[in-house]
């Protein structure tokens, strides 16, 4: 019988999903067969799984240090933010609808059952459930339909272990505090603590361990160093954007605006790793540098708004300035539609129908439509041949006279656009630059080397991370304190 442990954290962005990769792959090191799971998400950082649905990227890289496939029952809820207030929202990997924060709130009870469904059939194939929670339990707001947090451990029956980070300081209080605003039911079911991103010799912290635990009557798995090489795994959170940057001012200058609703940004993570790489986020209020080599425009969830906000920025001009001086560019996804001619969105899926003039760098127009394209595909660049891989995810469908110059030759057909001097390009294919021979190919184009091995590098991150946790935390312990999943 498949047991279950659920980390929940004190705050967003406390380290959850990384912990949780790092467990899985020391877990399954031990010779367990593991499984992560996350109840509800909210990200658009969005990976595509075998079973043709869609989920959090950050179980995507859990299941990888799991060595299991991706699959949708590991990210039964998915929320992807499309304006400040209202959000996709995606149930078992496929769409389910956009909703408001407010009506989302109060349509959470009927999400459970699939939260539970997806969480039973994961328990009937594997040793171990390794469960992230979303935010803090300690939103006392939100604790009545809540399925993220306490919610769900009450109605799985999972045990509990708590994760402050002290890097953002006052650790103490946020675990005290937690335990302070829970009811007495939920703060039965937290059964330790651990602390995260300690930054020097974690003996310093030794007394304050010590206080939390006098106070709350929690145990301490372990104070977690902070694990310096977490920036070589894929990012999930747009909070972790600027760590990705890295700007030498030696390299091939890639420069990458940042938009409200930028989604799928871990194409960025390969070329991020490259040292002769210059990887720049520009931040709103700042013009695209005159120096830049390529700008990348990545995925979006809401493409029409995205494409308003570039223009509010200047950027649009910027763009074209750069490309008048030689310059390239590439789009990726909702980066791809807007350089096109046009964008309509008839049936308002991102927000109010309607469509807007496209940056007119490629001679190619595009239609959302409600059925949404899920696929893994495989395939090659036509330039050099380079073999590659990725997946897409988009609503959109593409078509002009600028397709008819494909860049890329996928396993159901050609794909891509480039304009006719060969400056700018676009395509759908999410994660073309993590296959080693493509991103050597594309930086050599620019007479830039390619120095590393982004798949061996992710998978030698993973094993330090585990060996970082069997040094740092109580393993056995965190073990022994995981529940048998109740029977349904």
């Amino acid at each position: 019988m498949a047991r279950a442990i659920m980390i929940q954290g004190t705050g967003s962005n406390v380290g959850k999903s990384i912990i949780l990769a790092g467990l899985a792959r020391a877990y399954t090191r031990r010779g367990l067969r593991v499984k992560p799971f996350k109840p509800q998400n909210m990200s658009n950082n969005a990976a595509v799984t075998a079973d043709g649905g869609e989920i959090g990227r950050a179980q995507a890289l859990q299941a990888r240090a799991a060595g299991v496939a991706p699959h949708t029952d590991m990210n039964p809820v998915l929320l992807k933010p499309q304006s400040d207030t209202g959000a996709q929202i995606i149930v078992q990997g496929q769409v389910f609808g956009a909703q408001d924060a407010r009506a989302f709130g109060a349509a959470k009870d009927r999400l459970m059952p699939y939260v539970l469904e997806s969480f039973a059939r994961l328990a009937g194939d594997c040793d171990l459930i390794l469960i992230e929670g979303a935010g803090s339990p300690a939103e006392t707001n939100l604790r009545a339909r809540d399925i993220a947090n306490m919610g769900f451990a009450q109605a799985a029956g999972v045990p509990v272990v708590l994760m402050g980070d002290i890097d953002r300081g006052g650790v103490i209080a946020q675990v005290v505090g937690t335990q302070a605003v829970l009811d007495p039911a939920d703060n039965a079911l937290i059964k330790a603590f651990s602390i995260n991103k300690f930054r020097g010799d974690v003996r310093l912290f030794d007394e304050g361990r010590d206080d939390i635990v006098i106070r709350t009557g929690w145990p301490c798995l372990g104070v977690i160093p902070w694990f310096s090489e977490a920036h070589r795994l894929p990012a999930e959170d747009v909070a972790d954007l600027p760590a990705r940057a890295r700007s030498q001012g030696r390299g091939l200058k890639i420069v990458v605006p940042r938009l409200p609703r930028i989604s799928n940004f871990d194409d960025l993570d390969p070329l991020a790793g490259e040292p002769d790489v210059d990887l720049e986020i520009i931040s709103p209020g700042t013009p695209l540098p005159v120096d830049a080599d390529v700008i990348l425009l990545v995925g979006s969830k809401a493409t029409l708004a995205d494409l308003q906000a570039l223009r509010a920025q200047g950027w649009d001009i910027d763009i074209a300035a750069h490309i008048r001086r030689g310059g390239h560019v590439l789009g990726l996804c909702g980066g791809y539609q807007m350089l096109g001619k046009s964008i309509a969105d008839p049936d308002g899926l991102e927000g109010v129908p309607g469509s807007a003039r496209g940056l007119g760098h490629l001679d190619v127009e595009t239609v959302l439509q409600p059925r949404k394209t899920l696929v893994l595909s495989k395939g090659s660049d036509r330039a050099s041949g380079a073999p590659l891989s990725g997946y897409e995810i988009h609503m959109g469908r593409t078509t002009g006279l600028d397709c008819q110059n494909a860049w890329l030759d996928l396993e159901d057909g050609p794909q891509g656009a480039t304009s006719g001097d060969g400056l700018v390009q676009g395509c759908y294919l999410h994660g073309l630059f993590s296959s080693d021979a493509f991103r050597a190919a594309w930086l050599g184009s620019f007479a830039t080397r390619s120095q590393i091995g982004y798949e061996r590098t992710v998978e030698a991150t993973l094993d330090g991370l585990a060996d970082h946790l069997e040094t740092h935390m109580d393993l056995d312990a965190l073990l022994a304190l995981a529940a048998p999943c109740a029977q349904r």
